[in-house]
């Protein structure tokens, strides 16, 4: 069987199709949508003080003797691959349907959310591994204490380019999430005509409030609220 003839069975199916792709990614992007927002709520404990953070930290740890920190690391880790694999595949049909971009084109639909959704994807991911490597593995910490979440948090975030980094990518997560909320409850045919507005408000709002959530964080240590 030849490679063409492989890629066509390949599409045939329907996670190979172009919908199916994009049920992938709606279904892993609600996956996503959910850790960030419990990951912000779980945060919180910062203004609760170390010792609440801490002890925060050690439940997760912790959770099903242990195995709970892994069960969920793999369905992140799943979701993710899945959600970039989605999104990356349906970008390259996209540009393979038309190689030759237009000589001039306007925005009349699409929002900057829309348009940036692409690149902005890129940049999360590269957010996440520097994230993983400050937070989580510490090597790239200037005082990272194992177990001692707090102090990393603090620590972390007195360093001015460190919560700069931190402010722009949730700034770039709140534009992702904006148009990604919008799509997926249209990908799922969760949407009305009757409803679209409210739908549309929806998503702006918790975009809005995963960004000011998270960017309290750096804020706080920055301005010496949490010390």
């Amino acid at each position: 069987m030849t490679v063409s003839a492989l890629a066509l069975r390949a599409n045939a199916t329907f996670i190979g199709s172009t919908v199916g792709r994009k049920v992938v990614m709606a279904v892993t992007g609600a996956i996503l949508i959910g850790f960030v927002f419990v990951h912000m709520i779980g945060n919180m404990q910062l203004y609760l003080g170390p010792e609440a953070l801490n002890h925060y930290a050690v439940f997760l740890r912790t959770f099903l003797h242990g195995a709970g920190i892994w069960i969920f690391r793999a369905v992140m880790l799943t979701a993710v691959v899945l959600h970039v694999w989605a999104a990356t595949t349906l970008t390259l049909d996209s540009w393979a349907a038309r190689p030759q971009g237009y000589r001039l084109w306007e925005p009349k639909e699409s929002t900057y959310a829309s348009r940036t959704l692409r690149w902005g994807g890129v940049l999360l991911a590269l957010f996440i591994v520097y994230h993983l490597l400050h937070f989580t593995v510490g090597s790239a910490h200037p005082d990272f204490r194992e177990g001692d979440v707090y102090h990393n948090v603090v620590a972390g975030f007195q360093v001015w380019y460190a919560s700069a980094i931190y402010i722009a990518a949730m700034i770039a997560l709140g534009l992702h999430l904006d148009h990604g909320l919008w799509s997926l409850f249209q990908t799922l045919g969760l949407q009305h005509p009757r409803y679209k507005r409210y739908i549309r408000l929806f998503a702006h709002g918790f975009a809005l409030l995963i960004v000011l959530g998270n960017i309290s964080f750096p804020i706080a240590v920055l301005t010496g609220v949490v010390k």
